[in-house]
């Protein structure tokens, strides 16, 4: 693969001292994290800060109160979903802009600081984004110039970062992959091919870096065709999506769906819609053996109560770490027009099978319309916390589990 010569890097510790002097107090020795390997994820718990999550929406440094804040109340984990766009650009992929580089080495020295793990993700990759408001001009899992470009990256990431331990910092791959082009879904076969270069990318520059891998149809699908790259993989909480989803305005059709309830019954056509979902499910992954068991599990069409969630969202998870793959949850939570009192206790449920499971979790997000502060609900009586309205119920619920 023809690949120019990395631009010059600085190391952590050259970094660190560029950073502004702190106006936060970090504990005098902050926690010593657990050290993870890709077979067993610790159970680390926190949130995603979006400060790079859509360039042209915003690319600014990530905030040091906020891990401070995080660290105070005993979280030890936030993932950076980044779109390659703050730093570099589809035109010129080469080029990688050095300022923003160092607010990314900025993030992983609060990390450290304040005992929290950093784990670095391409929510918008070379050639793949969920977010299809903008529309990359190739393709990650069908063009060669995407994924070298992509591998060209990660490299970049993996030679900077590569004096930084494991239970300091980890790479999340590709957010959410799921489609393969605007009329096929992503199958394992070319998911596994492409994740296979990008890890070889990052271990030829550092070998030993915790790699972590999204499950297929958007985080929920666990991968086994990729347990023989000995990476980690991050799961969804997002199910079901017409509770997590209501009124999304991103959502098409969203609007028109019933008020959503926390145990909820089945219908006939809800019973009938997802029965022909999960048949779907086994034409999709022909070749996922984990898949094509969960497919015919009859709890998948009934009720969504916690035998239900058990069975869709920890069961298949489970068969998969049976395999020797680390599992933690990368994204979960539900947008501010469910009603309050029933996520709450829809976030009960979840946060108790994970907690079972063993598995850390990371919630969407933190400032926003799914998170803890500022999320704009109409129906909580928020916390006045240094000026930003805080959920108190949501974040002790967390703090809980």
């Amino acid at each position: 693969m023809n690949r120019r010569d990395f631009l010059k890097t600085v190391s952590v510790a050259a970094a660190a001292t560029m950073i502004e002097p702190h106006a936060f107090a970090a504990a005098a020795t902050a926690p010593k994290l657990p050290m993870p390997t890709p077979q067993k994820l610790p159970r680390w718990r926190g949130f995603n800060l979006l400060e790079k999550f859509i360039a042209r929406v915003e690319n600014v440094r990530f905030r040091e109160q906020d891990f401070a804040w995080l660290a105070e109340w005993g979280f030890n984990f936030v993932r950076l979903p980044m779109s390659y766009h703050c730093w570099s650009s589809p035109q010129n992929w080469r080029e990688i802009r050095e300022p923003v580089m160092k607010e990314i080495d900025e993030a992983i020295e609060f990390g450290r600081r304040y005992g929290i793990h950093v784990s670095l993700n391409f929510h918008r990759a070379p050639g793949y984004s969920v977010d299809a408001s903008e529309k990359e001009p190739f393709n990650l899992w069908t063009d060669s110039e995407a994924l070298e470009a992509c591998v060209y990256h990660w490299r970049h990431f993996a030679q900077r970062y590569k004096g930084i331990p494991n239970d300091q910092l980890s790479f999340d791959l590709v957010n959410e992959p799921a489609t393969k082009n605007e009329n096929e879904m992503l199958d394992d076969a070319t998911y596994f091919r492409v994740a296979k270069a990008l890890v070889e990318g990052i271990r030829a520059e550092s070998p030993d870096r915790l790699v972590i891998a999204d499950g297929l149809y958007w985080g929920r699908v666990p991968v086994p065709a990729l347990a023989q790259l000995g990476i980690a993989q991050s799961t969804r909480g997002y199910e079901p999506f017409t509770l997590t989803h209501w009124k999304a305005g991103w959502v098409e059709g969203s609007d028109k769906w019933p008020e959503p309830t926390w145990p909820s019954a089945a219908t006939p056509e809800s019973a009938e819609s997802d029965r022909q979902a999960m048949q779907q499910f086994k034409s999709y992954y022909p070749e996922n053996e984990i898949i094509q068991r969960l497919a015919d599990d009859p709890v998948l069409t009934g009720d969504w109560n916690t035998a239900r969630l058990q069975h869709q969202l920890i069961r298949p998870w489970k068969e998969l770490e049976a395999m020797g793959v680390g599992v933690h949850v990368g994204e979960f939570g539900a947008h501010n027009h469910t009603p309050h009192k029933v996520t709450l206790a829809w976030l009960r449920e979840l946060l108790g099978l994970w907690k079972q499971a063993g598995w850390g979790w990371a919630m969407w997000n933190f400032r926003g319309s799914f998170g803890v502060m500022d999320s704009e609900r109409t129906d909580v009586a928020y916390e006045n916390f240094h000026g930003h309205k805080l959920d108190r119920a949501m974040l002790e619920l967390l703090r809980e589990y």
